[in-house]
């Protein structure tokens, strides 16, 4: 560990089913070398600012697909002067292959000429994966930041890429759909802004369809993600109070009224077709799941949980988090739970209800404080 760190594994006694055995960190944000024995109780990490108790939990977090808690670049993470990449390494005991580890790396590894790739390689069990895909089969990784506590008062797009790292604890092939949608939406938008009138009506015709394809599926998900979470939330009456959520788009809407999938693709395509003047002007699509917003509630009062309180906020999210895991359990694959910062804000009562919900799933939790 960094100086003055100090990691504890007494805050919650049980013996978690889904746990990191080990864990090996090199040239990683301000660690050159570590490695960590652990017993699958939580862990708890303490010390002054600045001795990597948050890297740490960062480095977990790549055991999961996408940029880590933090969305930092991946070259970004590789420690000040460094040799060569950065490599998390990790013997995860799963519930698929209960008392072997299954031995999990990934990292950023130089090439010939000393310049660093802007892709990460997965290893799983020693074999090179094609992408990060096969970790979110394996593994479900949760988080909490002091950064999200602004989730419900920033911009839409935090609590897609919320709402998406929920969905992708069910399917993994989530993330590989909003890829797949995002990436025709960008191929529309150059041959419209290249192109414009005069641009091939049959490639548009083919970036719509794949842009309806991959849209629908990607709304269907996430309505399906809120619908589970709503249903898990009012079977509790937790000290941290339960949202509302809803979803806002147009796709999501069409859903909601039982249209079928293939009627809303459709419709998502005549749309498309509809706006591409519109789109060209704009130079980029004004409709689709990439503007969907997911609107939340402090059930209690019924307030937008925009005007709730800081304290009320951040019990709604970790009550959503919380709600996830519960569902991730039911499933047969607790999370684990990386949780930065937030003990410190949590009153006697909420704090330990917390730990015993942690106990309750079954779950290894990370926590700073």
């Amino acid at each position: 560990m960094a100086a003055n760190a100090i990691l504890s594994q007494s805050a919650v006694a049980a013996r978690a089913s889904v746990y990191v055995r080990e864990l090996s960190l090199t040239d990683f944000r301000s660690y050159h070398r570590l490695r960590l024995a652990l017993d699958g109780r939580s862990v708890v990490l303490t010390g002054d600012n600045g001795v990597g108790k948050t890297n740490l939990l960062e480095a977990i977090s790549f055991l999961a697909p996408g940029q880590g808690l933090r969305r930092a670049r991946l070259g970004a993470v590789t420690r000040i002067d460094a040799d060569a990449g950065w490599a998390v390494a990790a013997a995860v005991d799963l519930p698929q292959s209960p008392g072997v580890a299954t031995r999990l790396g990934t990292g950023l590894v130089a090439a010939e000429d000393g310049s660093l790739s802007d892709r990460r390689i997965v290893r799983i069990d020693g074999q090179q994966q094609t992408g990060t895909g096969r970790l979110a089969e394996l593994l479900s990784v949760s988080w909490l930041t002091p950064e999200m506590d602004r989730l419900f008062l920033e911009g839409a797009s935090g609590r897609r890429r919320f709402l998406d790292r929920l969905v992708l604890g069910f399917d993994a092939g989530h993330g590989r759909r909003v890829n797949a949608y995002e990436k025709a939406m960008r191929d529309r938008s150059r041959l419209l802004r290249d192109r414009g009138r005069s641009a091939d009506p049959g490639w548009l015709d083919a970036l719509e369809a794949a842009m309806a394809e991959h849209g629908v599926a990607v709304a269907a998900a996430r309505c399906e993600m809120l619908s589970r979470l709503a249903a898990i939330l009012e079977q509790r009456g937790d000290v941290f109070p339960v949202p509302l959520l809803a979803l806002e788009g147009e796709l999501e809407q069409w859903l909601a009224d039982q249209r079928p999938a293939v009627e809303v693709e459709d419709a998502f395509c005549a749309l498309l077709a509809a706006s591409r003047q519109r789109d060209m002007e704009a130079g980029r699509a004004l409709a689709g799941p990439h503007r969907t917003d997911m609107l939340a509630w402090h059930k209690p009062t019924g307030m937008p949980a925009a005007d709730c309180s800081t304290g009320q906020q951040k019990a709604m999210l970790i009550s959503i988090v919380l709600a996830n895991a519960r569902l991730l359990r039911t499933a047969g694959t607790p999370p684990l739970l990386l949780l930065d910062e937030v003990v410190a804000h949590l009153d006697a009562v909420r704090r330990a209800a917390l730990f015993d919900e942690i106990e309750a799933l079954g779950a290894q939790a990370w926590l700073t404080g």
